[in-house]
């Protein structure tokens, strides 16, 4: 097929709610002329007219021009029948996420349009080879996944399915970037990019709360402090747990129950008893009029204890960082380079970075451990757990230590991962199969997990910055511990991994 150009391309945008809309205000905004059609009757028009109103109101606040608003507005027709849309070169279908229902509109357009006329779902689930299953053309049809609110939010997903022409997916491709948009191109697999790569950053938390190692409060402060705008609890609430549950329930059934992708007995029940977040009034957290969040302890310098003999273990930049902090302080310390753990030493009592084991189950009774340390940020949330074996009086110490080098302890059980590595380390697993199996390229994951759910960094960032040998050795260490397919390392990372040892 030779190349498509959808610049001035005139545009059907079927289905007239928030996305619809949005997608039509983004079209018109690029200078295409948008027909806007909805099921309901008068639907489309009253649309068009809160966004008229919506506009209006950005340009009151001096944050849209006049003439802008009235351009974009001048480009939008509401139409009452799909027959009026023969001329569309470009259809974005944003109706409800049914695949029947999406098949049974493609094929009508299909009557209706031109044979080049590219067809494209805005679906952020169902299968794009599915949808086209059925159609006389089904190379013309796409995904075109945006993100909520689409006006705002600047990561396209262009997705093709079996079928989809190689053109159709670059003219949509380019039409997005035109429009504003950063596109990444995708493979249709079950959650796409974004859905798929997420599932641990809710799963982990979910899997913690089960096995009660801290409440929903400390586990938010330590991802919020690994520099993600919110944590998982939080977030669960925000988008509803109905929602996110039927999300990881068709991901699930869609990878053939792969455990990896397991539902949580947590959701289920929150579910079950109508406890759905915001919209219900009550999630993880009530929201009920004066009701008071919980939160952890604020943040209280201390000064690095004494000791007889403190030693800097293992190499990197943690441990560089570590002696770093000690040096300016001007406390005394030797290094022990070769070491294959990374912390310190403090007259035999340890303090290290989680591998992924339990406290525990490591040698030195006197073991404490702390999370991935992900940021510089002084005062910053840390995960800690010491080992059940471990002697008060170092637990005591350890949090002092912690302290000293800037950041607040809040105690967790002995789980292994502990929070924000076991969580970080999925969501690079996760992006490693999706390269893995041709989803995505690492670059195109990096751009949509940060553009499509604001993360901090790129799980391929991440990687660069821990290092593959540390990701599979935390995970190999869940394996062994839960004994289960949730923690399998990616065969991509174990390649990675064997590439730094080479």
């Amino acid at each position: 097929m030779n190349p498509i150009n959808l610049t001035h391309a005139p545009v059907l945008v079927v289905g007239a709610g928030i996305m619809g809309v949005g997608i039509a205000q983004v079209a018109a905004q690029a200078g295409h002329a948008v027909m806007l059609f909805d099921t309901r009757e008068g639907a489309a028009a009253e649309a068009k007219a809160k966004l008229s109103a919506t506009l209006d109101g950005l340009v009151q606040k001096g944050k849209l021009a006049p003439e802008a608003a009235a351009m974009t507005m001048g480009r939008i027709t509401s139409i009452d029948t799909l027959d009026e849309a023969a001329g569309a070169k470009l259809v974005v279908e944003a109706i409800v996420e049914k695949l029947d229902i999406k098949r049974s509109l493609f094929r009508q357009m299909e009557t209706l349009v031109a044979p080049d006329c590219v067809l494209a779902t805005n679906t952020s689930s169902i299968s794009v080879t599915a949808i086209a299953n059925g159609l006389r053309h089904p190379e013309r049809l796409v995904g075109m996944h945006f993100f909520n609110p689409v006006p705002l939010m600047k990561l396209v997903e262009v997705v093709s399915g079996l079928q989809t022409s190689a053109a159709v997916a670059q003219a949509i491709f380019d039409v997005s970037k035109a429009w504003g948009k950063v596109p990444v191109h995708a493979r249709s697999t079950p959650g796409f990019i974004v859905n798929r790569i997420a599932r641990p950053y809710y799963a982990e938390t979910l899997a913690l709360l089960q096995e009660q190692a801290a409440t929903p409060a400390v586990l938010d402060a330590c991802l919020r402090a690994a520099g993600f705008r919110m944590g998982p609890c939080e977030l669960m609430d925000l988008i509803g747990h109905d929602t996110n549950f039927s999300v990881t329930q068709s991901v699930y059934e869609a990878n053939f129950f792969d455990k990896r992708f397991v539902p949580s007995l947590v959701q289920r029940e929150l579910v079950d008893g109508g406890l759905l977040g915001r919209k219900s009034g009550q999630g993880f957290f009530s929201y009920a009029e004066g009701a008071a969040k919980p939160g952890v302890p604020a943040y209280i310098p201390a000064v690095f204890p004494t000791c007889r003999t403190l030693v800097v273990m293992g190499s990197g930049a943690l441990a560089d960082r570590l002696a770093h902090s000690l040096h300016q302080a001007g406390h005394a310390y030797t290094r022990n380079t070769g070491a294959d753990w990374v912390g310190l030493s403090v007259d035999g009592a340890h303090l290290r970075q989680t591998d992924g084991r339990a406290a525990t189950l490591l040698t030195n009774p006197d073991t404490v451990v702390f999370d991935w340390l992900l940021t510089t940020e002084t005062g910053a949330v840390l995960a800690v757990a010491p080992s059940l074996r471990a002697s008060d009086t170092w637990q005591k110490q350890a949090q002092v230590w912690l302290r000293a080098l800037g950041y607040t302890p809040v105690a967790v059980a002995d789980v292994p991962g502990l929070v924000v590595a076991r969580t970080v380390a999925m969501l690079i697993n996760e992006a490693a199969d999706a390269v893995h199996q041709g989803v995505c390229t690492a670059d195109g994951a990096d751009a949509a997990m940060k553009l499509g759910v604001n993360y901090p960094a790129g799980p391929f960032e991440w990687l660069g910055r821990v290092g593959a040998p540390v990701v599979v050795q935390l995970l190999d260490a869940l394996d062994a511990h839960c004994r289960g397919e949730r923690y399998r390392v990616s065969p991509w990372l174990r390649m990675r991994v064997m590439l730094h040892m080479a």
